[in-house]
């Protein structure tokens, strides 16, 4: 789409974790482990020429402790807001199982982050750190897909809902097309690569 101006590309953790920890469980239980995880992960991701969208799917790891988590989500996710290298990145999390949610929502939380996951088999959430109108003005992109300059008033009618709609396009939360000015859920623009 000439309207959305982004790379992807699909990280499969499990099989990452068994290439780049040469074990045969996909089990993410300590931190050098996340980093290696997250380094590769970088790696794919440092080439990018513009602005690149990646779904990170964990649908084969079987155990995901509070340091990975950490590694593997929140330093990922935090580099692209701090404006670090990956300060063009957007990120959707697929597979993230309910034994997977508590770590990820506490290491987001401490660090005042945000995600967009795939919380079921397609139907995706927000998890971590984000205000109660955020939650609300996310779920209004992500059940229309695509919210249009012209629709933003009439769909969040108050100026804090339009303030969190700016706030959820600066934390990459949803993707706003520099070309349209259009609004995109994340998961919509993911769904070819699962």
């Amino acid at each position: 789409m000439s309207d959305v101006p982004l790379d992807s590309v699909a990280i499969d953790v499990g099989t990452l974790v068994r290439r780049t920890v040469t074990s045969l469980y996909s089990s993410l239980v300590t931190r050098p482990t996340g980093r290696a995880v997250r380094l590769a992960i970088q790696a794919q991701l440092a080439d990018a020429r513009r602005p690149t969208l990646s779904v990170i799917d964990l649908s084969e790891v079987t155990v995901l402790d509070f340091s990975c988590a950490d590694e593997v989500v929140a330093k990922l996710v935090g580099g692209s807001e701090s404006g670090k290298a990956a300060a063009e990145a957007f990120f959707v999390f697929r597979g993230v199982h309910e034994p997977h949610r508590d770590q990820i929502e506490v290491v987001l939380r401490r660090q005042g982050l945000a995600v967009v996951a795939e919380v079921e088999p397609e139907r995706f959430g927000l998890l971590g750190e984000a205000t109660n109108v955020e939650r609300v003005a996310w779920g209004r992109v992500e059940e229309r897909g695509l919210v249009s300059p012209d629709d933003v008033e009439p769909l969040f009618p108050s100026p804090a809902e339009r303030e969190a709609l700016d706030r959820l396009a600066a934390r990459h939360l949803v993707f706003r097309s520099p070309v349209s000015g259009r609004l995109h859920a994340l998961s919509r623009l993911a769904r070819h690569l699962f």
